[in-house]
């Protein structure tokens, strides 16, 4: 399971940050890629650039230095990929806030939330991690005492 859990978070880690510095790259080119500035009435921004650098630079360099840190088996890495987990929900929450529901915020949401979980279960924070042989050989001998 720890090594599924590893592989599939490296994954969507590297989605995200890819993804987002996409949108991100889309949004500063295009001022908002196609979305309508009448959704930035509210806000103080004018236009997409801000949203759009923060999206790229904050969501998706999270998203990809917890990665790369997972990659390298780095001592920060189950830190960083909270933080990029988290990141990407809150970025989602402040999202529909300003311009409302899309189904493509319930994918990233679950991204962040799957993220997060991936490392709950690294960390072995959902339950015990996979038994080894030495661990299980201790338990039978305890059970016989």
């Amino acid at each position: 399971m720890t090594r599924f859990a590893r592989i599939a978070l490296i994954i969507l880690l590297y989605f995200g940050a890819l993804s987002a510095i996409g949108g991100g790259i889309l949004g500063t080119v295009d001022n908002g890629g196609g979305v309508p500035l009448e959704y930035l009435r509210s806000t103080p921004f004018t236009s997409y650039l801000i949203p759009s650098l923060i999206l790229g630079i904050v969501i998706g360099g999270t998203q990809g230095a917890a990665a790369i840190l997972l990659h390298r088996r780095n001592a920060y890495s189950s830190g960083a990929a909270t933080v990029a987990g988290f990141g990407m929900m809150i970025w989602i929450f402040v999202e529909l806030a300003i311009i409302g529901y899309d189904v493509l915020q319930t994918l990233y949401f679950g991204l962040g939330a799957l993220e997060v979980l991936l490392v709950l279960g690294l960390v072995g924070a959902l339950g015990p991690a996979v038994k080894t042989s030495t661990t299980q050989s201790v338990t039978r001998r305890q059970r016989h005492r």
